[in-house]
């Protein structure tokens, strides 16, 4: 992506902190602290990815990914850890998970994919939301008063055109682009 995109480092080891920052430092702007509540200050518009230890003293990961939450802040969230997953991810509303040691790789790729995420977030809104007035439509209407409506074949208009200019890129690179996809294409019934 670019250096316009701002990722908020949190981990309470320098050596961590500074690691990552050499990492993604040509790619965005990046900002970083070394706890919960220096995080928490940071917030601000400029975020759009924060990468957020756990286990930190003080304030821990979980609390701050919590008040994140609270606050309204958009943006996303990368849990970057040591603690192996367990049930209690279920309930947390982070957007990746990694387990520590990742490499720059791992970093800069799970931020590209959760801008593009970001971008793409708006466009399949309005596509789920025209489709699900669709197939309102479609499923309680019969076809001869829907192919004399106007205002049906412009909300079909709608559709497709936003389908086709959506791109999704590879969605098998990203499970959470492809459960999309597959939920947009079970939208709709084949058009006759």
């Amino acid at each position: 992506m670019t250096g316009d995109s701002g990722v908020l480092i949190v981990d309470d080891e320098p050596e961590v902190v500074e690691t990552y920052r050499k990492h993604l430092a040509d790619s965005y702007s990046v900002r970083t602290v070394q706890s919960g509540e220096a995080a928490l200050d940071a917030l601000g518009e400029w975020v759009d990815v924060v990468l957020l230890d756990r286990r930190m003293p003080g304030m821990h990961g979980d609390e701050v990914l919590e008040r994140i939450h609270e606050r309204g802040v958009d943006c996303r969230v990368v849990m970057v850890t040591a603690v192996d997953p367990d049930l209690d991810i279920v309930t947390m509303a982070f957007d990746e998970y990694l387990v520590k040691p990742v490499s720059g790789d791992q970093l800069r790729e799970t931020i590209d994919r959760l801008l593009r995420r970001e971008q793409l977030d708006a466009q399949i809104q309005r596509i789920v939301e025209v489709g699900s007035k669709l197939a309102t439509l479609e499923a309680k209407l019969g076809y001869e008063q829907l192919e004399r409506s106007d205002r049906y074949a412009e909300l079909r208009e709608e559709f497709d055109q936003l389908r086709e200019e959506t791109t999704l890129g590879d969605v098998n690179e990203d499970p959470y682009l492809e459960a999309t996809v597959e939920n947009i294409d079970a939208l709709l019934p084949e058009r006759t």
